[in-house]
């Protein structure tokens, strides 16, 4: 019965070896769990799964193999479920109450619901809804889901409504941890974290253990040595495009922007709007008149620092290819140049795109920007995206 589960878990991207799944089924031979949803959750995840972003792809196929009994037929249901009677039975002594137990036994025990159901499995055609008798939905039925009836068994309803049922067939929580989607802050900083570059710096302020226990036995008596603490020393240019389509991303890029000062102890960040000219700014309410010059930031932030740009790259392609194209000032070069002018000197590069990759191809700026920093430096604002970034900048 396992076989289809092995198969769904391949085609939602789950890389499952076929070593694996033998392991896996090991341990079910061996008894880790016996009679117990959550733990056969929880085993298979554990022997199936080998990165925390396949997490959401492992729950999908997870779904998809487990859920919607109330719409098998009896052949179906035997041959893929096997309705196991004394799992059932078992799972009932093991979570029901002497009170819940004495409920059941008002309606012929828990005995007679299990064949009342599999009795409706084997005569019910089609889908149902309402009613007393058939497994479906908002009905007073014992089987089904979104009704009512003192005593029965839940199928495929998402969570509990009157906490009656005395037997839950489909009872899972899912959790989105796909490395495709878009991330928060903590996740962002476990990203970032892959670029690190360890330096001690500064004062000698900090315990060096190793060191005064070989001076201390050098030396005959106590001798204490310190040393400057260790910080991450990679040197960070941050550029932010803000304004005009870039405002749905604000959120996401205010994030990104709270992890990486976290993160990075050494980072200069600047502003622009859609694409680079001859002025930056540090702050949007002065971005008139407190501007910087570009030039001033490539002579002050030398080729070892990392340079980073935010932004959506969506503009007129006359913002990017000729002078004058910018959309607020006339631009004596174009931006085509200055961001040529930034690749050149900052030989560890990166674009951080909060656009969804799949939809690039269809706005030309983007892939105009692409081919002026190379296309592989352009990665997504996704955890999957920084991931690939941080080893673009490694």
């Amino acid at each position: 019965m396992f076989l289809p589960f092995f198969d769904t878990l391949r085609r939602h991207g789950v890389p499952v070896s076929l070593r694996e799944f033998l392991g896996f089924l090991e341990g079910l031979q061996a008894g880790l769990v016996t009679y117990d949803v959550d733990g056969f959750y929880y085993l298979a995840r554990a022997c199936l799964v080998k990165n925390e972003a396949q997490i959401d792809r492992f729950d999908r196929a997870f779904a998809e193999s487990f859920r919607g009994i109330e719409t098998l037929t009896e052949a179906e249901v035997l041959e893929a479920l096997d309705l196991p009677e004394d799992w059932l039975r078992k799972m009932a002594e093991r979570h029901l109450t002497e009170a819940e137990r004495a409920e059941i036994e008002a309606l012929g025990g828990f005995d007679a619901l299990m064949e009342t159901l599999k009795e409706r499995l084997r005569e019910q055609q089609g889908r149902h809804q309402g009613g007393s008798k058939w497994i479906g939905t908002a009905g007073t039925s014992p089987f089904g889901a979104y009704g009512y009836n003192p005593e029965g068994v839940r199928i495929s309803q998402d969570g509990s409504r009157h906490q009656r049922a005395v037997k839950v067939w489909d009872k899972r929580a899912f959790r989105d941890f796909d490395d495709q989607v878009e991330i928060g802050t903590r996740t962002i900083k476990v990203a970032l974290k892959r670029l690190r570059q360890w330096a001690r710096e500064g004062a000698a302020d900090e315990l060096d253990l190793d060191g005064t226990i070989s001076a201390t036995a050098r030396q005959g008596y106590l001798d204490v040595k310190t040393r400057p603490e260790r910080h991450n020393a990679v040197r960070v240019v941050l550029f932010l495009d803000v304004g005009g389509s870039m405002d749905p991303h604000i959120r996401m890029v205010e994030e990104l922007f709270s992890a990486a000062r976290s993160e990075f102890k050494h980072l200069t960040h600047f502003y622009f709007h859609n694409c680079l000219y001859e002025g930056v700014w540090r702050e949007n309410a002065r971005r008139w008149d407190a501007r910087t010059p570009t030039w001033d930031v490539l002579n002050t932030y030398g080729a070892q620092h990392k340079c980073i740009f935010v932004g959506d790259a969506s503009m007129s392609p006359y913002e990017i290819a000729i002078a004058g194209g910018a959309n607020e000032h006339w631009n004596e070069e174009s931006g085509e140049v200055w961001l040529r002018r930034a690749r050149a000197h900052w030989p560890d590069f990166l674009w951080i795109n909060p656009v969804t990759e799949r939809h690039w191809q269809y706005t030309q700026s983007i892939g105009m920007v692409r081919q002026i920093i190379e296309p592989e430096r352009m990665v997504p604002l996704t955890l999957e995206g920084l991931s690939r970034g941080m080893r673009v900048l490694g």
